[in-house]
């Protein structure tokens, strides 16, 4: 088994500061000739992960996010397979990913047939999922599959062994690979310092971010290691917060400086070892944005201070898009639009993929978002892809 990843918690981190008008990094001839190709629409597609109940416009539910972003309207459904509405809905909107929850898996075979018609689909989506290990764990709580347990984060943090989440992260990678998914949003990365948390707990590795930030990077070595892109999330870091983003406002009240001693540690971790995505809360940070508005919609928040101060340069993308803190606030047109004009690449589970798709169409047309920077963020999700092998 691979050794543990080295890691001097508070090390410096050298960045240059840029801002999302300032060139990314060149991409290969390949993306450039694939984006000189593609048309608007095809573009906007990239920018979309998306549910697979999005592309069946019949199905009609009131979406009330729980804990693992699951309407309970729409597990009862069950879609577990693509049929010829989600494929006419298809050929006009592209999609860029597909992320699967608990409810759209059932056993091995299934998810075979489904993830190979998945692979059909315009846009080329990527195959994403949540599965952190313990109470968040789509395929490992699902008693169809003969896959290893882990109690939690927090269970792994408490060892103070690196190593471990290493473990954590490659056996799951490795059973995620087997099955077909491309991408795994985990791990949190959140520093869990508030004892009154209701979404966070035991899903963060510590308290104590020099405990967490070294189980974070090995964490991700183990998914790269078995094949696997991982995501650490939720910036600018959702664990010190008293309520729940997944029913409406939720809210940090920690100044920049304070959020540097503790939760950014963690997420420069991440940023030093290269992780390739970030996951965006939909906290409001009104100490450090002067605004209640979510860091989701905050280009104070992703281009400032994650793209400017800490030098991230690779793909934002936000959390689950139909989460109450969102939908209370914004319409479908509204938040995707928001999102990409605050600096995000990468749209995640918008309530109405339609609306929302049509609306940053409409927004590119009418000159509220630039096709350049629609073209900055197909740049970064393009050259993933190409790392992928998709």
């Amino acid at each position: 088994m691979r050794a543990a990843i080295l890691f001097i918690c508070g090390a410096s981190i050298f960045t240059s500061c840029t801002n999302d008008d300032d060139p990314v990094t060149p991409p290969t001839d390949e993306v450039e000739t694939q984006l000189q190709k593609m048309t608007l629409r095809e573009k906007v597609g990239q920018l979309f992960y998306v549910r697979p109940e999005c592309l069946d416009t019949t199905i009609h539910f009131n979406l009330v996010s729980t804990i693992d972003h699951s309407a309970d309207d729409i597990k009862k459904i069950k879609l577990q397979a693509v049929n010829g509405t989600m494929q006419g809905v298809n050929e006009k909107y592209p999609v860029g990913g597909i992320i699967l929850y608990a409810h759209n898996i059932e056993d091995e075979a299934q998810l075979a047939r489904f993830i190979s018609q998945i692979r059909t689909l315009n846009g080329s989506p990527l195959l994403c999922i949540d599965e952190e290990g313990g109470r968040v764990a789509r395929i490992g709580n699902n008693e169809n599959f003969q896959v290893e347990k882990f109690e939690s984060m927090g269970a792994i943090g408490a060892t103070g062994d690196p190593q471990n989440a290493y473990h954590c992260g490659n056996t799951i990678g490795a059973y995620l690979r087997r099955y077909g998914f491309d991408i795994d949003f985990a791990p949190v990365a959140d520093v869990n310092t508030n004892p009154e948390n209701i979404v966070i707990g035991a899903r963060a590795f510590s308290d104590d971010p020099a405990v967490a930030a070294p189980m974070v990077v090995n964490y991700l070595q183990g998914l790269k290691d078995a094949g696997v892109t991982g995501c650490i999330k939720h910036f600018p870091g959702h664990g010190d917060t008293k309520a729940d983003t997944h029913y409406g406002y939720a809210q940090s009240l920690k100044t920049w400086e304070q959020m540097k001693d503790c939760e950014m540690i963690t997420f420069k971790a991440g940023i030093q070892w290269g992780t390739q995505l970030i996951m965006t809360a939909h906290i409001a940070t009104p100490n450090v944005t002067g605004s209640d508005i979510p860091a989701t919609m905050s280009s104070v928040i992703l281009q400032d201070k994650l793209r400017g101060e800490l030098g991230y340069q690779n793909i934002i993308i936000t959390d689950a898009m139909e989460m109450g803190a969102i939908t209370k606030q914004y319409t479908n047109g509204e938040a995707a639009v928001g999102t990409l004009q605050a600096g995000a690449d990468i749209v995640l589970g918008p309530q109405n993929f339609v609306e929302a798709f049509d609306a940053v169409v409409k927004a590119v047309e009418d000159g509220r978002l630039s096709e350049q920077r629609i073209d900055q963020s197909v740049r970064r999700i393009l050259k993933l892809k190409r790392q992928i092998g998709r």
